[in-house]
């Protein structure tokens, strides 16, 4: 759970916040991304090995990020013309352009506003902290990450195949899942349900280990969920 100055509670679930904000690639507004995937993500500084590790790594998987509808959004303290240099230095010495914007936040305004900047802070620097955004503007994830550790990015493509799985077919992912595995089913709510589960489970294409725990095969799901299906791609009742 992180607060902000206002000692606001920024939690799974809750709107975030809109903001107006200088990038790289121009002024840019949070709310203009609604019916995307958003994963705003803060780093310490332009220039320092781990956020360029990040970055690589992350302008590498880029079209990944694309074809699941995700926006990506850099975020730190540094100015916009340190931004450019950085990410011009990037581009020289290792070949990768990044293609996402990088949002200058000289007044922490917008890192206060996430809760982004540690209050017992010794130096000015922004919390390595990430928000995955869905495309009703609802905060899904929140992760958060020391200064000596580089975001895992096959992780964070992970969750949001996690939560796209989940809102499309109505089930959860059991650990260590990736696409392809299978999925857990709901549990029941009454105890007719229950029974059902236990006594034929076969019927319900469904394997179970205990009546609450019981698994769908990952190939089955378009074929038993076709209607109650949310477009993947942001296509849902968004905010006005």
């Amino acid at each position: 759970m992180i607060s902000n100055n206002n000692n606001e509670c920024f939690t799974i679930g809750r709107i975030a916040p809109d903001f107006t904000a200088i990038t790289t690639q121009g002024t840019i507004t949070l709310s203009q991304y609604i019916g995307k995937w958003i994963i705003l993500f803060s780093h310490p500084g332009d220039f320092t090995p781990v956020c360029t590790s990040e970055f690589i790594a992350l302008a590498e998987l880029a079209p990944e990020f694309e074809e699941r509808n995700v926006q990506l959004l850099g975020i730190s303290i540094d100015s916009n013309p340190s931004h450019l240099e950085w990410l011009y230095n990037i581009y020289q010495f290792s070949g990768v352009t990044i293609p996402f914007p990088l949002i200058s936040d000289r007044d922490a305004q917008i890192s206060n506003l996430y809760g982004m900047v540690n209050p017992d802070r010794i130096y000015e620097q922004s919390v390595r902290d990430v928000f995955i955004i869905d495309p009703l503007r609802k905060i899904r994830a929140i992760l958060t990450y020391p200064a000596t550790v580089g975001r895992n990015i096959y992780e964070l493509l992970r969750i949001i195949d996690a939560l796209q799985v989940s809102d499309q077919y109505s089930v959860s992912t059991p650990a260590n899942w990736v696409p392809g595995q299978p999925v857990i089913a709901p549990i029941p709510y009454t105890y007719e349900g229950l029974l059902e589960r236990v006594n034929d489970p076969e019927s319900l294409n469904i394997q179970c280990s205990q009546w609450y725990m019981c698994f769908k095969d990952y190939s089955e799901l378009t074929q038993d969920n076709t209607e109650s299906q949310i477009p993947l791609d942001g296509e849902t009742n968004i905010l006005e």
